[in-house]
């Protein structure tokens, strides 16, 4: 497997039903990209979303800045 061929994953605290999303970090680097697509439709289409960007929402989402439902 090339860093060309998403390494997809789900977070180990995904453990929601299956209501998840799947990254693939390992583009990120090479492409400045993450691409995220829903787990329970795997062969659908993926957002692909700026590496920065997603830098970003990750360090929100420690931070607690998007709050709970």
């Amino acid at each position: 497997m090339t860093t060309e061929t998403p390494r997809w994953f789900t977070s180990s605290y995904s453990e929601n039903g299956g209501a998840c999303v799947e990254v693939a970090t390992n583009l990120a680097a090479p492409h400045g990209i993450v691409p995220v697509r829903d787990s329970k439709n795997p062969a659908g289409p993926a957002l692909t979303v700026p590496a920065t960007a997603f830098t970003t929402f990750v360090a929100g989402v420690r931070a607690g800045d998007f709050g709970t439902v």
